[in-house]
């Protein structure tokens, strides 16, 4: 009886060997592939705590047409943090144009020269006018039909408080190969983000299908180049992940294959700064079970 019960739990293994997850076999080098994803998660750090990482944010002001005077003093239509000058100039908007004067005893700087007037493009349009001052940078962006000044503090007390970000452990079976079912043409899916009255249209060509821990699943990729940039949610998410969902990224390789690589899930701006408007998972992304890796929510945050 022993011998034939130890036969079927076989058979019966094997009828559902095809049904489960083999991504480890993507991982020819588990050593290899450990100490990649950890380089990449260093470089995410880096990336966080550099010149254009969202650490160094310190306010978003939104423009009103006509004239409007900045600095720190309270008293200004837009209030800078404390450690800028008092009274630093104004700024007008009029058609879209905007224009920056600047008070004679305070020097900014646009590469390297001090400037008193200037003209100044927006990011929407390119290059946008990067204007400093001792330890701040700011810029004029766009985001629908509304600019805003963008401020960056470089000496911002967030870039040395984060010395970490909490991940679980890294795990290849989360590695896994993925088809794109292509729509017959690209839909455009609009996603909603923390603020109220904003969200973001995205292309996204089809849906990723692929097998994670046996399960079947599908994502909604949006196009990025010629990569795909996903939002995902799980049931990590709100309590050890970021409740507003993670970012990844996915690309062919060189044979073809789209990999997807959930020890790279990361959390996106708005998990540590609040001047971002991040986009939120669609609902299709709400994955039924646990995404035991990449990035977990930040404790002080």
């Amino acid at each position: 009886m022993k011998s034939i019960r130890y036969l079927l739990i076989l058979f019966t293994s094997l009828l559902v060997l095809p049904e489960c997850d083999h991504s480890s076999k993507l991982v020819e080098d588990p050593a290899a592939y450990i100490a990649s994803v950890e380089q990449w998660q260093q470089d995410r750090l880096e990336g966080l705590k550099g010149k254009n990482g969202w650490l160094n944010l310190a306010g978003i002001y939104w423009l009103k047409d006509g004239l409007q005077t900045f600095g720190s003093d309270a008293s200004n239509d837009i209030v800078f943090p404390a450690k800028a000058p008092a009274f630093i100039g104004s700024i007008s908007l009029k058609d879209g144009v905007v224009h920056l004067s600047v008070n004679e005893d305070v020097e900014l700087f646009y590469e390297d020269e001090v400037i008193k007037e200037l003209e100044l493009t927006y990011d929407s349009q390119g290059m946008p006018s990067y204007i400093t001052h001792g330890d701040f940078a700011w810029y004029i962006m766009k985001r629908h039909h509304s600019l805003a000044i963008r401020l960056r503090d470089y000496k911002n007390p967030a870039i040395e408080a984060l010395d970490h970000i909490p991940s679980y452990p890294i795990d290849p079976d989360y590695l896994v190969e993925a088809k794109l079912k292509a729509f017959e043409q690209e839909k455009t899916i609009t996603v909603a983000t923390p603020f109220q009255d904003y969200t973001q249209d995205y292309q996204c060509p089809g849906e990723l299908h692929f097998r994670l821990k046996g399960k079947k699943m599908t994502l909604l990729p949006f196009s990025s180049g010629n990569d795909y940039f996903i939002i995902i949610y799980d049931e990590t998410s709100g309590v050890e992940s970021y409740g507003g969902g993670r970012f990844m990224y996915a690309s062919a390789d060189s044979s073809g294959r789209i990999l997807l690589d959930f020890n790279k899930a990361y959390n996106p701006p708005c998990a540590v700064t609040e001047f971002a408007a991040c986009p939120m998972p669609p609902p299709e992304n709400h994955l039924p079970m646990k995404i035991e890796a990449g990035e977990k929510v930040l404790a002080s945050h």
